[in-house]
């Protein structure tokens, strides 16, 4: 696995990594293509972090090292954007302003709090909340257009504490479901998020079992990202990804340039 599309840098508010760092750590590892895809949340809650986006610096640092770097590794642009129902409109203007090679929609917040946050559980039923999630998602993906792949579908079950991020597709099919069918039939792609290892959840975000399901619903185009905040987080886990995938019944996996995806084959 030589093409990591979901990484940060200093550029996104959760972390303090120079671009500089994730880039030679990327050329250390053997990787071939990176895309970096900054956060960028409009309306983000109030007091929280801070992931507003200078477009502007980031692009121009990030064609600096494109160039500098150009014979160790191919360095794309990208953008990681988090979806709330009333940012459709900016967020489609922002996309077509910038020349993006990748664009990632995400569900990070649920009525306008993120489940990152412990404070966002209390007094919550998580089986009730995860269901929301999974709706909003569908929701939020109806009203987007500008994007490539969505990420990590399961993220609210990272926090939802112990007895659900061991969860089974089989609890939430029915919200679940819809979203998968959106995405085959709009063509879009369903990230393989590999921050569930890191996080000691034994599993991708999604699980198996919701790619898999994807795979019978007629679902085929798969990104991959590590979501690496950090030098040591490139790439994580994708030594597991070859057999895991193939296993599943997956051939391919897509990189994009252009916003346009690319067909690479699983290796074993």
């Amino acid at each position: 696995m030589k093409s990591d599309f979901h990484m940060h840098s200093s550029f996104s508010g959760d972390s303090d990594t120079p671009m500089l760092d994730m880039i030679e750590y990327a050329i250390a590892l053997g990787l071939g293509t990176i895309c970096f895809t900054e956060h960028y949340d409009e309306d983000y809650p109030e007091g929280e972090d801070d992931f507003s986006l200078d477009t502007s610096a980031y692009y121009t640092t990030l064609c600096i090292f494109k160039e500098q770097y150009a014979s160790k590794i191919n360095i794309r642009f990208g953008v990681e954007l988090g979806m709330q129902p009333h940012l459709v409109a900016l967020y489609t203007k922002y996309v077509q302003s910038w020349p993006f090679d990748f664009v990632i929609a995400s569900q990070h917040v649920l009525n306008h709090a993120d489940p990152y946050y412990p404070s966002f559980w209390n007094g919550k039923k998580p089986s009730d909340v995860i269901c929301s999630y999974f709706e909003e998602t569908l929701k939020n993906l109806q009203l987007m257009k500008e994007y490539d792949t969505l990420a990590h579908l399961d993220y609210i079950v990272r926090y939802a504490g112990s007895g659900h991020t061991s969860y089974h597709y089989s609890q939430y099919s029915d919200v679940i479901d819809p979203v998968l069918r959106y995405l085959i039939e709009h063509g879009k792609c369903l990230e393989v998020n590999t921050a569930g290892f890191k996080y000691g959840l034994g599993h991708p975000n999604p699980r198996e079992e919701v790619l898999k399901r994807y795979l019978e619903l007629g679902g085929e185009l798969i990104t991959i990202g590590s979501d690496g905040h950090k030098p040591e987080h490139l790439a994580y886990g994708f030594d597991l990804l070859p057999d895991l995938l193939n296993d599943l019944g997956f051939r391919y996996y897509c990189i994009f340039q252009n916003r346009k995806p690319e067909f690479l084959k699983l290796s074993v």
